[in-house]
């Protein structure tokens, strides 16, 4: 926080408990009207009228216990700007006081997993429900609490996989992240090129009702604009994470507009590195129940 801010919050705070505690007492009643009273505000309601009595007095007490409670509470713990309170506790402290008593405490469960390799854990019941646990945490607001994908997320249930589905390559999927990058082709190829590249790809999977004219144009320039990544016969690259074509399944959908749309426009999809949030030992065990997931 800078030192505008802390100054900033520290006077709001003192000046509502300070302008709290001048209304307390400015509100009291004189000596002589301290004794109660007969008399009303004035005012009544669905025929009730509030007396102008003073308040009671442990009902008075209590808000000064309280005015003193808030004083107490901004010495002792963070509570002005950037002073951090004569106890030294704060957030972010006791957070990395029970990271590190939980790292002291799981360490050696970890370390146990981390021995074995993925094969050697799909036997472990106990560490792929700990790999399950952290997929649900981390990865399945994309891919799905059950793995199974979405519009642009992988399915990760199946034997389809952009970049391998051995243990090695997921593994590297986790910490390092990926990205995609599909070009978009529609200023080269035109609506028309567009249409009948479109053809063509829907016909490696021998989908019916594809305009063989339309996909014979669309071959030759599959040959000379894709094939580069996806290989002259659209099975796809993995080094490159370019899709295999053959197969109808699809990352963005299969019909006949989502694929000319995808050739139009490209897609950019972007797996994010989790190197950084997780350690090593946990991307272990997730790799594992992601590798299980498909080899089940």
């Amino acid at each position: 926080m800078s030192a505008f801010w802390s100054a900033w919050v520290s006077v709001i705070a003192l000046a509502v408990i300070l302008g709290c505690t001048w209304l307390l007492f400015a509100t009291r009643k004189s000596e002589k009207h301290k004794e109660t009273t007969e008399e009303t505000l004035g005012h009544a309601f669905d025929g009730i009228e509030e007396y102008d009595n003073p308040l009671p007095k442990w009902w008075f007490q209590m808000f000064l216990v309280t005015v003193v409670f808030g004083l107490g509470y901004l010495v002792l713990y963070p509570g002005l700007g950037n002073f951090q309170g004569l106890l030294g506790w704060s957030s972010h402290g006791q957070w990395e006081e029970e990271m590190k008593h939980a790292e002291e405490q799981y360490r050696p469960v970890f370390e146990k997993y981390a021995s074995l390799s993925i094969e050697q854990l799909q036997g472990e019941e106990a560490g792929l429900k700990m790999g399950q646990r952290m997929f649900a945490n981390n990865c399945s607001v994309c891919h799905g609490s059950a793995g199974t994908g979405a519009y642009g997320f992988p399915n990760l249930t199946d034997n389809d996989w952009l970049y391998g589905g051995n243990p090695d390559a997921i593994k590297a999927s986790i910490a390092n992240g990926r990205n995609g990058a599909m070009p978009a082709w529609g200023a080269v190829l035109g609506e028309d090129g567009v249409r009948d590249v479109t053809s063509y790809v829907l016909s490696l999977s021998d989908r019916e009702g594809v305009d063989a004219e339309a996909a014979e144009r669309g071959k030759s320039q599959f040959q000379a604009l894709c094939a580069a990544c996806h290989t002259p016969e659209g099975t796809g690259m993995q080094a490159l994470g370019a899709p295999n074509l053959t197969d109808d399944t699809w990352l963005y959908g299969g019909s006949f507009e989502q694929v000319a749309h995808t050739i139009r426009n490209g897609r950019a999809g972007v797996m994010p590195a989790h190197s950084n949030l997780l350690s090593d030992d946990k991307i272990h065990l997730i790799a594992a129940y992601v590798y299980s997931l498909s080899n089940q």
